[in-house]
């Protein structure tokens, strides 16, 4: 069955030239799991510090969180190589401006639209990613 599913995914992908991913971050459960060992392992010092700078740095720990796992679901879609959460840094020039994507890996494989958008207890981000070749 494991193998059917294998297959499956690779006809599904094969040729694909771009892909959309994205997530839905609830603030209470994101709060919840929100610990330092998690922050480090997840968000890059200039991640970090851009969430730090606002009054409610849980909502940019979260945007970011978002932003991070549509991303890494779309590459998922057009890449099956391993990909940690520190080689995905989502980049912004100024408070709430338009978020950037940098891969560390591949910095120009890919090329990546990215948006995000937080109403109450909820964030969500989407991801556009389109092969840069």
């Amino acid at each position: 069955m494991e193998n059917q599913i294998e297959t499956s995914v690779e006809f599904a992908t094969a040729g694909k030239k771009c892909a959309v991913g994205n997530d839905l971050v609830f603030l209470p459960n994101f709060e919840l799991s929100f610990t330092g060992p998690f922050k480090d392992k997840a968000y890059t010092p200039d991640e970090m510090a851009y969430c730090d700078r606002f009054a409610n740095p849980l909502l940019r720990y979260a945007s970011t969180w978002a932003a991070k796992e549509a991303v890494y679901k779309a590459l998922k879609q057009l890449d099956d190589a391993t990909l940690g959460w520190k080689k995905i840094e989502i980049i912004r020039k100024k408070n709430a401006g338009e978020p950037q994507v940098l891969l560390h890996n591949n910095p120009d494989k890919f090329k990546i639209s990215l948006t995000i958008s937080h109403d109450g207890d909820y964030v969500w981000a989407i991801a556009l990613v389109d092969t840069a070749l």
